[in-house]
Order: C-alpha cells, then sequence, then structure tokens
C-alpha cells in the first residue's frame, strides 16, 4: 500500500501521481463559474424586487398549508455589520405530517428537511427563486413512500414558487 507521504517523494513524472491527478481532474465540475445547479433543480427568474419576492413567497407558503420553519439571510447579517452585499435568504419549508411520513420511510432522509427556497438579487434589484425538486433531494433513498411523498411536494413547491411570482 502507498501512503500519501510516499506519493509526495515521488518525482512528478510518476504514473501513479499523473493517473491520480488525471481522476481527480475527470471529477472536478465541468465549469468553476458556481452558477451550475443540481440535476432537479429549478430557477425562476423574475422581475420582482428581492425583498417584495421574499414576502410574496413567505405568502405563498403559507397560503399553500406549509410551514416557514426558519429563514437565513446573509445579506441581512452583513447589513446589520455595515456591509452590503446583494440580497440573499433561505426560507426553509416544511410541515410536521410530511415529516412523520418521510421517517417512516426513511430515517435517514430526516437530513433533508426542512426544504429550502433560495432568493438571491440580481444587480438591477430583481430576483430570482430556486429550489430542489423534492423528487430530487429525496429520489437517491429509493423508497417508495418517500418518493410518493416527495412527488407531492413537487406539486406545492411548485404551486408556491407561482403563486409567488403572480401575486
Amino acid at each position: 500500500m502507498i501512503s500519501c507521504a510516499s506519493l509526495w517523494r515521488r518525482p512528478l513524472n510518476s504514473p501513479l501521481l499523473i493517473l491520480g491527478l488525471l481522476l481527480w481532474i475527470g471529477t472536478a465540475p465541468a465549469s468553476a463559474s458556481g452558477q451550475e445547479a443540481y440535476a432537479g433543480t429549478r430557477v425562476i427568474d423574475t422581475e420582482i424586487q428581492f425583498d417584495d419576492l421574499v414576502k410574496n413567497l413567505r405568502q405563498a407558503i403559507k397560503d399553500n398549508g406549509m410551514g416557514l420553519v426558519a429563514a437565513a439571510s446573509a445579506s441581512r447579517g452583513a447589513a446589520s455589520r455595515g456591509i452590503h452585499i446583494p440580497g440573499n435568504a433561505v426560507l426553509m419549508v416544511f410541515r410536521n405530517d410530511y415529516a412523520v411520513r418521510m421517517l417512516a420511510a426513511s430515517i435517514a432522509a430526516g437530513i433533508e428537511a426542512p426544504l429550502r427556497i433560495y432568493v438571491t438579487e440580481k444587480p438591477e434589484g430583481t430576483a430570482k427563486i430556486t429550489y430542489r425538486l423534492p423528487s430530487a433531494v429525496f429520489g437517491p433513498y429509493n423508497r417508495p413512500a418517500l418518493d410518493e411523498m416527495a412527488l407531492e411536494l413537487d406539486v406545492i413547491f411548485g404551486k408556491i414558487t407561482n403563486d409567488a411570482i403572480t401575486e
């Protein structure tokens, strides 16, 4: 077995080192821009001002019978320190009956709740919504009951975001 320390002592033309570097590079993202989203992610570009969109989403979450479990905003935190960064907010959304169903299907899936809706401000002050479809979040657990619940949540999250942009 080759240790990490022994790799450092090998010349840079070592076939093992070159193979390792090629494998590592092959697993890197295709682009380093940071703008790519995971499969199953929805991005909705709007012409709604950031604060208005966050307000609309909060209301749509409530109107669609879901709970706003928590909210976080780096931009508001930065503003409290006198620093301005573009607006962003993460709205964490779930409901207890879904939590019970989720945990009955998979205890391990509990790490996925609450589901998140991310709102980001564009340079002109309008905002976009980004969220992962619940079916994409819960799909890797490969549990039929979880898949069924996630599809229900896909519809609800679609309605929440649609209501927020059409209010």
